[in-house]
Protein backbone atom coordinates (compact mmCIF):
# COMPACT_ATOMS: atom_id res chain seq x y z
CA UNK A 1 0.00 0.00 0.00
CA UNK A 2 1.40 3.25 -0.98
CA UNK A 3 0.47 6.96 -0.02
CA UNK A 4 1.50 10.49 -1.35
CA UNK A 5 0.50 12.86 1.68
CA UNK A 6 0.32 16.24 0.71
CA UNK A 7 -0.50 18.70 3.46
CA UNK A 8 -2.88 21.76 2.30
CA UNK A 9 -4.37 24.86 2.83
CA UNK A 10 -7.62 23.21 0.89
CA UNK A 11 -8.70 20.39 -1.42
CA UNK A 12 -11.52 19.35 -3.64
CA UNK A 13 -12.41 16.28 -5.89
CA UNK A 14 -14.97 16.74 -8.54
CA UNK A 15 -16.50 14.40 -10.57
CA UNK A 16 -18.90 14.75 -13.65
CA UNK A 17 -18.64 18.68 -12.54
CA UNK A 18 -20.27 17.56 -9.01
CA UNK A 19 -17.91 17.76 -5.77
CA UNK A 20 -17.88 14.33 -4.32
CA UNK A 21 -15.03 15.62 -1.49
CA UNK A 22 -13.83 18.69 0.18
CA UNK A 23 -11.90 20.31 2.80
CA UNK A 24 -10.31 23.43 4.39
CA UNK A 25 -6.67 22.47 6.22
CA UNK A 26 -5.14 19.07 6.53
CA UNK A 27 -4.04 16.25 4.16
CA UNK A 28 -4.85 15.46 0.56
CA UNK A 29 -4.28 11.79 0.43
CA UNK A 30 -3.49 9.94 -3.15
CA UNK A 31 -4.32 6.01 -2.28
CA UNK A 32 -2.50 2.89 -3.85
CA UNK A 33 -3.65 -0.72 -3.09
CA UNK A 34 -1.20 -3.56 -4.40
CA UNK A 35 -1.88 -6.97 -4.49
CA UNK A 36 -0.65 -7.92 -2.02
CA UNK A 37 -1.73 -5.55 0.33
CA UNK A 38 -4.30 -6.98 3.37
CA UNK A 39 -5.88 -4.82 6.59
CA UNK A 40 -2.59 -5.03 8.19
CA UNK A 41 -0.85 -2.88 5.70
CA UNK A 42 -4.44 -0.32 6.39
CA UNK A 43 -3.64 -0.10 10.11
CA UNK A 44 -0.47 0.83 9.59
CA UNK A 45 -0.59 3.89 7.47
CA UNK A 46 -4.00 5.03 9.26
CA UNK A 47 -2.17 4.53 12.79
CA UNK A 48 1.26 6.66 10.70
CA UNK A 49 -1.01 9.00 9.41
CA UNK A 50 -3.43 9.96 12.18
CA UNK A 51 0.06 9.89 14.19
CA UNK A 52 2.03 11.75 11.99
CA UNK A 53 3.77 15.58 13.52
CA UNK A 54 3.81 17.27 9.78
CA UNK A 55 2.13 20.67 11.64
CA UNK A 56 3.76 23.46 12.82
CA UNK A 57 3.87 24.67 16.48
CA UNK A 58 4.57 28.39 17.79
CA UNK A 59 8.25 28.03 16.89
CA UNK A 60 7.55 27.04 13.37
CA UNK A 61 8.40 23.25 14.11
CA UNK A 62 6.51 20.17 12.62
CA UNK A 63 4.94 19.23 15.87
CA UNK A 64 1.13 18.79 15.87
CA UNK A 65 -0.45 15.90 14.48
CA UNK A 66 -3.97 16.41 11.98
CA UNK A 67 -5.81 15.03 14.64
CA UNK A 68 -4.42 17.83 17.48
CA UNK A 69 -5.02 20.56 14.24
CA UNK A 70 -8.53 19.78 13.85
CA UNK A 71 -7.62 18.60 10.15
CA UNK A 72 -9.51 16.71 7.37
CA UNK A 73 -8.43 14.57 5.12
CA UNK A 74 -9.62 14.42 1.31
CA UNK A 75 -8.79 10.80 0.39
CA UNK A 76 -8.45 9.71 -3.21
CA UNK A 77 -7.87 6.19 -4.75
CA UNK A 78 -5.02 5.94 -7.43
CA UNK A 79 -3.89 2.68 -8.72
CA UNK A 80 -1.46 4.40 -10.80
CA UNK A 81 1.02 5.24 -7.92
CA UNK A 82 1.75 1.43 -8.82
CA UNK A 83 2.56 2.00 -12.38
CA UNK A 84 5.58 -0.04 -13.72
CA UNK A 85 7.35 1.81 -16.33
CA UNK A 86 10.72 0.43 -16.56
CA UNK A 87 10.02 -1.36 -20.26
CA UNK A 88 8.27 0.79 -23.01
CA UNK A 89 6.62 3.95 -23.17
CA UNK A 90 3.64 2.95 -21.54
CA UNK A 91 3.20 2.15 -17.82
CA UNK A 92 1.91 -1.81 -16.86
CA UNK A 93 -0.41 -1.37 -13.64
CA UNK A 94 0.28 -5.14 -12.88
CA UNK A 95 1.08 -4.69 -9.43
CA UNK A 96 -2.21 -2.48 -8.64
CA UNK A 97 -4.71 -4.05 -7.06
CA UNK A 98 -7.90 -5.09 -8.78
CA UNK A 99 -10.88 -2.72 -8.24
CA UNK A 100 -12.92 -6.19 -6.45
CA UNK A 101 -9.54 -5.73 -4.11
CA UNK A 102 -8.77 -2.35 -3.92
CA UNK A 103 -12.08 -0.75 -3.13
CA UNK A 104 -12.84 -3.07 -0.05
CA UNK A 105 -8.88 -1.91 0.75
CA UNK A 106 -9.58 1.96 0.18
CA UNK A 107 -13.03 2.10 2.42
CA UNK A 108 -11.90 0.30 5.13
CA UNK A 109 -8.39 2.60 5.40
CA UNK A 110 -11.27 5.94 4.94
CA UNK A 111 -13.16 4.52 7.71
CA UNK A 112 -10.87 3.33 10.27
CA UNK A 113 -9.74 7.50 9.51
CA UNK A 114 -13.08 8.23 10.50
CA UNK A 115 -12.66 6.40 13.68
CA UNK A 116 -9.86 8.07 14.91
CA UNK A 117 -12.08 11.02 14.59
CA UNK A 118 -10.95 12.53 11.55
CA UNK A 119 -13.19 13.84 9.21
CA UNK A 120 -12.70 12.46 5.70
CA UNK A 121 -13.77 12.91 2.49
CA UNK A 122 -13.86 10.90 -0.73
CA UNK A 123 -13.53 10.81 -4.36
CA UNK A 124 -15.31 8.25 -6.44
CA UNK A 125 -13.44 5.03 -6.47
CA UNK A 126 -12.95 4.07 -10.27
CA UNK A 127 -14.08 7.13 -11.83
CA UNK A 128 -12.47 9.83 -13.47
CA UNK A 129 -11.54 12.90 -11.21
CA UNK A 130 -10.36 16.37 -11.05
CA UNK A 131 -8.30 16.72 -8.04
CA UNK A 132 -7.24 19.95 -6.91
CA UNK A 133 -5.62 21.64 -3.88
CA UNK A 134 -3.14 23.42 -2.35
CA UNK A 135 -0.12 22.54 -0.58
CA UNK A 136 1.01 23.97 2.14
CA UNK A 137 4.50 24.10 2.68
CA UNK A 138 4.84 22.43 0.39
CA UNK A 139 5.11 19.21 2.94
CA UNK A 140 4.78 16.26 0.41
CA UNK A 141 5.52 12.82 1.91
CA UNK A 142 5.33 9.28 0.52
CA UNK A 143 4.28 6.39 2.81
CA UNK A 144 4.42 2.79 1.83
CA UNK A 145 3.47 -0.63 4.08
Amino acid sequence: MKVVLQRCKNAKVTVDGEITGQIDHGYMLLVGITTTDTEKEVDYLVEKIAGLRLFEDEDGKMNHSIQEMNGSILSVSQFTLYADTKRGRRPSFIEAARPEQAKPLWELFNSKLQAKEIQVETGIFGAMMDVTFTNDGPVTIVLEA
